[in-house]
Order: structure tokens, then sequence, then C-alpha cells
């Protein structure tokens, strides 16, 4: 389990808002979040995202998560133990504390029904070491994961265009031209 201070989410305290916009100028996109359901909304590649799709808070940002992280992880002198391997295998058994959730459960569907608040709250604890795991191991590594993720799924666009493997689960190499 990674230890995290409460108290370092950038100076917000309490519940998330109900209304965020996600990013502000003409390349970001931007949705509204209500009761947990969210507005159609424009994708970056120009396309519409479903209606009722879940969406993320735009606060706080991958920078911000790293900045915490560089803060808290400084005023601790953790730097010294915070390499990347070291930091590889910690996100792996926070990824294996993910799995030990759903492990027995079989098939869960989107949403988590039936799952209790404490649940789903452990849940998000342990996506959230994965997640600030990964986002240090990247900043270790000097690689920019917002403009990765951008690169990455330019590639992706590329291996599977949408004509050729829309519905299909087959890997890249599977599809013939």
């Amino acid at each position: 389990m990674m230890a995290t201070n409460e108290d370092d989410k950038c100076g917000i305290a309490g519940e998330a808002p109900s209304v965020t916009s996600n990013g502000s100028g003409p390349s970001k996109a931007h949705s509204v979040v209500l009761n947990g359901t969210s507005s159609q909304s424009k994708l970056q590649n120009g396309g519409a995202e479903r209606p009722g799709r879940f969406t993320f808070s735009s606060e706080p940002n991958i920078e911000d998560i790293r900045r915490m992280q560089a803060q808290f992880t400084d005023e601790r002198d953790w730097n010294q133990f915070h390499q990347p391997r070291n930091l590889l295998l910690a996100m792996v058994g926070e990824v294996g504390e993910v799995a030990e959730l759903f492990q027995w459960r079989g098939d869960v569907a989107e949403g988590l029904p039936g799952w209790t608040e404490s649940e789903r709250e452990h849940l998000a604890h342990e996506l959230s070491d994965v997640l600030i795991y990964l986002v240090e191991l990247a900043e270790k590594c000097h690689v920019d994961l917002p403009q990765a993720v951008l690169r990455k799924m330019a590639l992706n666009r590329l291996k599977y265009p949408a004509s050729k493997v829309h519905g299909s689960a087959k890997k890249y190499t599977e599809y013939k031209d």
C-alpha cells in the first residue's frame, strides 16, 4: 500500500465539484459532469463521445499529480529509494492489489454493480497508488506521459483502423489487408 498525505490535494478539501470543465482552450476537450453522468463532449480527435459515458474530473491533471508526489517524496527524503526499477516493482505490487479486489468475483460489469461503497473506495485507493507510481516512474524516466499518449494513440489508429477492426478483439497482426 502506498503512503499518501490526504491533505496534499491541491488545496481542495471535501468532495469534488459537481460541474467540471476538462481544460480550456481550442485543443482541449470539454465536458460537464452532473451527479456522475457526463454530457456529450468532443474528443481531441474531433469525434463525439457516447452520451452518458463516465468522465474524469479535470483536476488534478497529470502534472499536478506529478508535482504533489514529488513534494511528498522530497519531504520524506525518499528519492534515494524511488529509482525506476523500484518504482516499477512497487507499481506491479499495486496492480496485484487491484487484481486481488477482482479475484473470485467472476465477470464484473461496468460501474461495479453489487460493490459496496467501502469496496469501491478500496479500489479507488489501489488504482490511485498505481497511477501515482506510474506518474513517478514516467518522471524518473523523463517520459512526458500526455505527449506519449498522443503519439501512442496515433500509432494505435494506424494499427487498428476502425473500418477494419470494428467489433473484433483480434490482435493487429491477425488482420488481413
